[in-house]
């Protein structure tokens, strides 16, 4: 049985390794072969790879791809795409193309605020505590200004700070609700500096005040943290046309794919299992992006799904409707993205995304990536309605499987050439496959 081992931070990475191999797999001698052809061969490039986290053996790579061809309010954009499953990057193409002619992508930045709350313990008189509150609010700001002050210098900083009464949920409990502006930083450690010290402040202060009694003066302050949740951080991204333009590459009639397009997103909008798959579709192309430029994916993901559920019940994120003889679709969600600062400005694929995309500010990223989230939606909500999903994706899923059945260079052209003109489910290309080594 291993043992658990002290100090394993401190070993060099090759012992690291050695341990690892040595207790937990089944071939140590191909498990650190395996780990060491994933280093990097510039001992700089992986020396700052190994840096970003603790405990780094090796690298993790995911497929870095280019959807290209999308208008965004008239300029042209290809869009950078860190993914691993098939087709995404295909669909999002595939999107943007079609849109390309039609008038292409719509965006506005509805809001860019953000927030960050302190959440404390309070047990005394209510009236007492607003009134502390409207005294300390003042030096609440003050004591933060050598964090803020940079900030500040380029327009952002702190935007409010409210007291909200949350007893009704907990016995005692209220929170300092604090908005911010971030500008082009995603500005999770300046919130997160902010708030400590608003903690610290208000504390502090709390035993200064002439009208709290001695226990009252002892407010507990349980942790201050930025939300992830910030609807007023918020894009709205859309596509029109006439609705006798939306001709697809099959019988179906513009008229009827219309019809069918609106009806799969109200579906969404009303039948939660439903919906979860549609996000998760939109998420495809939105994540893909994120990771691509070197944002928080989960906290992009955690924050967008909470919006979904923001009224009650978890809905569509997209909409689409016909207007008269006019086919609309559009997404409107959070996104908390940074082009300065993190990632931005260490990851050399990361740097080299953003300049892919002509150096974003942090709104114009968050319409490129919402534009990749209706894209992908657009593509997908398509093809569900007129060929169905399979064809495309495992079509895209197809080198996968040879991949996975040893194909050769030869064997997988022959067999792509043969799945042009048939179903390439699982089964079928393992068949295929079979039929073709055996001279059939």
């Amino acid at each position: 049985m291993t043992k658990p081992i002290e100090g394993f931070s401190k070993l060099t990475k090759e012992e690291k390794i050695d341990w690892l191999a040595n207790n937990f797999t089944p071939d140590p001698k191909a498990a650190k072969r395996i780990l060491k052809n994933y280093w990097n061969e510039d001992i700089e490039l992986q020396k700052l790879h190994d840096e970003f986290i603790e405990n780094t053996i090796t690298n993790y790579y995911l497929p870095f791809g280019i959807a290209p061809n999308f208008l965004i309010n008239g300029k042209l954009y290809a869009i950078p795409m860190a993914i691993e499953e098939s087709s995404v990057v295909a669909a999002a193409s595939r999107a943007a193309k079609f849109w390309l002619d039609r008038g292409g992508f719509k965006t506005v930045v509805l809001g860019t605020q953000k927030i960050g709350q302190v959440h404390f313990n309070y047990y005394g008189n209510p009236s007492k505590l607003k009134k502390f509150f409207l005294e300390v609010k003042p030096k609440l700001r003050a004591d933060a200004r050598p964090i803020t002050k940079n900030m500040e210098g380029r327009g952002g900083g702190i935007v409010d700070i409210e007291l909200r009464d949350k007893t009704a949920q907990i016995k005692g409990y209220y929170q300092l609700h604090c908005t911010f502006e971030t500008l082009d930083a995603m500005g999770a450690n300046f919130i997160n500096s902010c708030l400590e010290q608003f903690g610290k402040t208000f504390k502090e202060q709390a035993l200064l005040f002439g009208q709290f009694t001695e226990k009252e003066k002892h407010i507990e302050i349980v942790m201050g943290i930025l939300s992830n949740y910030v609807p007023d951080c918020l894009v709205k991204a859309e596509v029109s046309c006439p609705v006798k333009e939306l001709k697809v590459p099959n019988s179906i009639s513009p008229k009827a794919f219309a019809d069918k397009m609106v009806r799969a997103i109200d579906i969404a909008k009303v039948e939660p299992h439903r919906a979860v798959t549609h996000n998760k579709g939109i998420m495809n192309g939105i994540d893909a992006v994120v990771l691509a430029t070197g944002n928080d994916f989960r906290a992009v993901e955690a924050g967008i799904h909470a919006y979904a559920a923001k009224d009650g019940k978890y809905t569509s994120l997209t909409h689409a409707e016909i207007r008269g003889d006019i086919f609309h679709f559009w997404i409107e969600l959070p996104l908390a993205l940074g082009t300065v600062g993190g990632l931005t400005s260490l990851h050399p694929l990361v740097k080299l995304a953003l300049e892919i995309l002509q150096r974003p500010t942090a709104e114009k990223l968050m319409q490129i990536v919402a534009v990749a989230g209706l894209a992908q939606n657009f593509a997908a909500v398509s093809s569900l309605v007129t060929t169905g999903i399979q064809e495309g994706h495992m079509k895209m899923h197809l080198l996968n499987i040879l991949n996975q059945l040893g194909a050769t260079q030869e064997e997988k052209k022959n067999l792509t050439e043969h799945f042009k003109n048939h179903t390439a489910s699982h089964s079928a290309v393992v068949d295929a496959f079979e039929a073709l080594r055996n001279g059939k």
